[in-house]
């Protein structure tokens, strides 16, 4: 046989598309940790797969022209990571191509599955069900601060299925705590900047972060910003809190990405996406930063001390 006959018989390498709307800094560990679990099923990138990557930078609006340009790519998957905006876009991008989620909302209510048990379809992944965790995070401000305080929330309007939960959940919540939350848009750094000016003319003495992805793509603007204002804050991203924010309680999104990852090698190897459940991630993690904390002239509680999974010193 020729070698140019053996060279048109070797399978072509599958390609898999990495849609985020993150930018590649802030999801760097995370995309090493979807290669660890996509190589423990017999895939690594630039031996047997390849990947291309689309990366939104925080721009939700990117996502639709993100996700068509990598099905004209002709990928074999498609994977999101931590975008329910960049899995919707995905699905309405394609219905044949398989899609793997990693997001922070309900897949089923958000109309991307049929169960989660038996997803149908092309599309499954992994769940941390972000939004429920914020109900808790409002919670632990509300108990760290005086009774009075007011309490501002930020959340970002672009990504409408989350945002629109989270609205109900403040609306919820200060029901049964009695306590005033200001609801804060941003969807920009300018905007971000500018909630900051609003919430001081609040007179809020605390700040709620929500867990949407765009926020994690802006955690040195906001940790930068509390400081400057002395906000005391509490995020949806672990990574905001090591990066010197107070508090951080959040899901562990390093088991979410290694499974994301092992999903999609099974893809690639030949199950169906219809037929893989959709995972929920259990674990979740409360990280208090007393650096922070000193800095701010705030004495953290100890029940809050005694709950936290990390404190950094």
């Amino acid at each position: 046989m020729s070698p140019l006959v053996a060279r048109a018989q070797q399978p072509a390498i599958p390609v898999i598309g990495f849609l985020s709307g993150a930018s590649f800094e802030s999801m760097r560990d995370y995309v090493i940790l979807f290669k660890q679990g996509l190589a423990a099923t017999g895939f690594v990138e630039g031996r047997n797969v390849t990947i291309e990557y689309r990366w939104a930078e925080g721009h939700n609006d990117r996502l639709p022209a993100l996700a068509a340009d990598l099905v004209r790519r002709g990928v074999a998957v498609i994977v999101v990571g931590a975008s329910t905006p960049g899995t919707l876009a995905a699905k309405a991008a394609t219905q044949i191509i398989p899609i793997v989620f990693f997001i922070g909302t309900d897949p089923v209510k958000g109309g991307l599955v049929a169960s989660v048990a038996h997803p149908g379809g092309n599309v499954t992944g992994v769940t941390l069900l972000t939004v429920e965790l914020l109900a808790k995070s409002l919670e632990l401000m509300h108990s760290l601060m005086p009774p009075a305080t007011a309490i501002a929330v930020l959340i970002n309007p672009d990504n409408a299925p989350q945002s629109a939960t989270e609205r109900g959940i403040v609306q919820d919540v200060a029901r049964i705590l009695g306590t005033h939350f200001v609801v804060l848009n941003a969807s920009s750094p300018s905007q971000i900047e500018l909630a900051f000016a609003t919430l001081v003319s609040e007179r809020a003495g605390a700040l709620v972060v929500t867990g949407e992805n765009f926020f994690l793509t802006q955690r040195d603007l906001l940790v930068e910003l509390a400081a400057r204002h002395a906000i005391p804050t509490i995020y949806g991203h672990r990574d905001i809190a090591l990066a010197g924010g107070l508090i951080s309680y959040s899901g562990r999104y390093d088991e979410g990405f290694r499974q994301v990852g092992l999903n999609t090698g099974r893809i690639l190897k030949g199950e169906k996406a219809a037929d893989l459940p959709v995972e929920q991630i259990a674990k979740i993690e409360l990280v208090v930063n007393l650096k922070t904390a000193k800095a701010l002239g705030l004495t953290i509680p100890l029940p809050i001390l005694g709950r936290a999974d990390q404190v950094i010193e």
